[in-house]
């Protein structure tokens, strides 16, 4: 069970270290809110980055590459469309997820779909050594087809992993757990993470008492470690529902090299990579000659 009135867990999770994600300019013109990939939260194994962006045409995020890890993007108001170098094109919209593998290399665009504000959650999850040099491929997911349920109050969108005995079908090559909760006032959640995952939370609106009752409520935008253990206890005190995201992963514990868009395990293998794109090689072959419409 995920939800009960008591706390399941021999070794609850405590929050750890509390970041507060501030604005920054990003891609062409679009703003981030930045939680994870900044000076007081590097990284956090196996997650790279997370984003929560806004965006309004004509800013966007024009054509990039990647190399070496995954993307998740999760829509919460209107929509994205992706496109790729290797001709995929696909627009996104409000609740639909796009996990993306960047593997050997991708160079694609991401852009508002039509006029109004965008927002999202963006999330770079680290590939294993083994892993980094794979093709690359796609998972989407649509509002519908994401597991949903709703017990005493608690409503789960299942991302990815386990909830309330609901499953992703997503395959998570570096073992994740992706879970969207609203809480309503008054109600409380126990869920179960693997002891030895890392994991954090990220309050999307209202705000929430994490870890044990006596906590002082944390608001929106706050990014939130966990201590390690069984799982995590979250309470709504408050007058209003309670929206955020509770993510975790296996760590790799592999030494990372990252250069902006490229993730390897040493600084002689991003050199490499930089070649590779610089030079449209490796992975990189069709960047040469394509640009976005």
């Amino acid at each position: 069970m995920s939800v009960l009135h008591q706390c399941p867990f021999n070794s609850p999770r405590l929050v750890m270290n509390k970041v507060l994600s501030k604005s920054q300019h990003e891609g062409d013109g679009a703003v981030v809110r930045r939680g994870i990939g900044r000076s007081e939260l590097p990284r956090l194994d196996p997650f790279l980055m997370l984003d929560y962006f806004s965006v309004t045409p004509p800013a966007g995020f024009p054509d990039h590459p990647h190399r070496g890890f995954e993307t998740v993007t999760y829509m919460l108001q209107g929509g994205i469309t992706h496109q790729d170098f290797a001709g995929r094109k696909g627009t996104i919209r409000t609740g639909d997820v796009q996990w993306m593998t960047a593997g050997r290399g991708i160079v694609h665009s991401e852009m508002p779909a039509g006029a109004g504000t965008h927002k999202g959650i963006q999330l770079w999850i680290n590939l294993s050594a083994r892993e980094k040099m794979i093709e690359p491929n796609y998972q989407e997911l649509l509002s519908e087809d994401i597991p949903t349920a709703e017990e005493d109050g608690v409503e789960v969108k299942v991302i990815a992993g386990e909830s309330m005995g609901l499953h992703s079908p997503v395959y998570t090559r570096t073992p994740t757990m992706f879970l969207d909760f609203t809480l309503n006032p008054g109600a409380e959640l126990h869920q179960t993470i693997p002891h030895s995952w890392n994991a954090f939370v990220y309050v999307i609106d209202g705000e929430g008492v994490f870890g044990f009752q006596g906590c002082t409520p944390i608001t929106s935008h706050h990014v939130l470690v966990l201590s390690l253990g069984d799982g995590v206890s979250v309470w709504n005190k408050s007058s209003n529902a309670l929206r955020f995201v509770l993510i975790g992963g296996q760590p790799l514990n592999e030494p990372v090299a990252q250069y902006g868009p490229f993730v390897m395990n040493t600084q002689s293998e991003i050199e490499k990579t930089i070649q590779d794109y610089h030079y449209s090689k490796n992975g990189f072959e069709n960047g040469k000659s394509w640009r976005s419409q």
